[in-house]
């Protein structure tokens, strides 16, 4: 059950709904959600505790959410969320499309790649700078000197970008850097680092690991929004299952699936999914026909002397191609790409 607190309600007003929730040991979270406050019931077996509640002057209304994932379920906001990151709405009537390359390698590499992205019209800009490997002796990337240079680049050329964070100890050069923070699919389910993402005012790129349920993603958002920070993007990005042509299997159906599910929005990641440049396009423009909200995909100046993840990075004229492609089919879709 989750108690929605009117905007104009007295403090005075929502103390005493406090006190009675404590007085009779029901347990409850209470978070800033958008510009809501609401407080999250524990599931509760007394049927009358809605009616007794939805009476406090400072009620706006209650809703009865069944799914363990309260804040993250489509029947809490009963609205689409929209996140505004610079001049850029995610979640909104557009496909926003997130592109760089696997890994920022050298100033070089990133200067050609931003002015591909300009010349495109895409504003966000991906980019590693902290690289879990399965091996340890791969690239692990250039780390927060990295980061400095990705920020100096993207701000020269008016762009805005989205990397990897994959240690809390990092978070407030994080925050300085960069627009977007990104939960790579094997964090999904490091809860401490979900946990110190929720306490920010900075978007989360939440990505699902590919053995992960959708009520696991879900829940993983969670975990951010109980914090408090309501700005999480869901990304879909491949799920394991018994072929190996591919890297993983992108499960299309996830964009329906989560759109039913939630009020975040979802983009996807064709890149991982695929493993293969050949398959990047292709499954792009899938995304966008099933109603996916953006894609943030791995390009590169040079993909076969890439220091990581070339063999699924497209090269930059073939990216520019890409984008006149979706821009056609949008068109027919009445969103537009940015």
């Amino acid at each position: 059950m989750i108690i929605h607190i009117k905007k104009t309600a007295l403090k005075s007003d929502i103390s005493l709904l406090r006190d009675y929730l404590n007085n009779h040991n029901i347990s409850f979270n209470e978070i800033k959600h958008l510009t809501e406050i609401l407080l999250v019931v524990e599931d509760q077996n007394n049927q009358s505790l809605p009616d007794r509640v939805g009476s406090f002057a400072c009620v706006s209304h209650i809703s009865m959410v069944q799914q363990p994932y309260k804040l993250a379920a489509k029947k809490t906001l009963n609205q689409q969320t929209i996140i505004q990151v610079g001049d850029v709405q995610i979640g909104a009537n557009n496909f926003v499309v997130m592109a760089g390359p696997c890994s920022v390698e050298n100033e070089a590499q990133l200067e050609i790649t931003a002015q591909t992205l300009v010349k495109a019209g895409i504003k966000i800009m991906r980019g590693g700078v902290f690289k879990p490997r399965t091996s340890p002796y791969s690239f692990q990337g250039l780390g927060l000197e990295g980061l400095k240079l990705f920020s100096k680049v993207a701000k020269k050329y008016g762009l805005l970008i989205v990397s990897e964070l994959t240690d809390s100890k990092y978070l407030n050069d994080f925050i300085k850097y960069v627009d977007i923070i990104q939960v790579g699919a094997r964090n999904m389910a490091n809860y401490e680092l979900l946990k110190v993402l929720g306490q920010i005012n900075k978007p989360i790129l939440l990505k699902r690991s590919p053995s992960a349920t959708y009520e696991e993603l879900l829940m993983s958002a969670e975990y951010i929004l109980a914090g408090g920070n309501s700005q999480v993007i869901l990304c879909e990005r491949g799920i394991k299952t018994f072929e190996n042509y591919t890297r993983n299997t992108l499960d299309i159906q996830a964009v329906l699936a989560l759109k039913e599910l939630t009020h975040l929005p979802v983009i996807i990641d064709p890149s991982h999914a695929a493993g293969r440049f050949t398959m990047v396009s292709p499954l792009t423009l899938a995304s966008l026909a099933v109603g996916a909200q953006g894609a943030i995909i791995e390009i590169h100046p040079d993909p076969a002397n890439a220091l990581s993840d070339g063999a699924q990075s497209i090269k930059l004229e073939r990216f520019v191609t890409l984008i006149d492609e979706l821009k056609t089919l949008s068109k027919v879709l009445n969103t537009h790409i940015t």
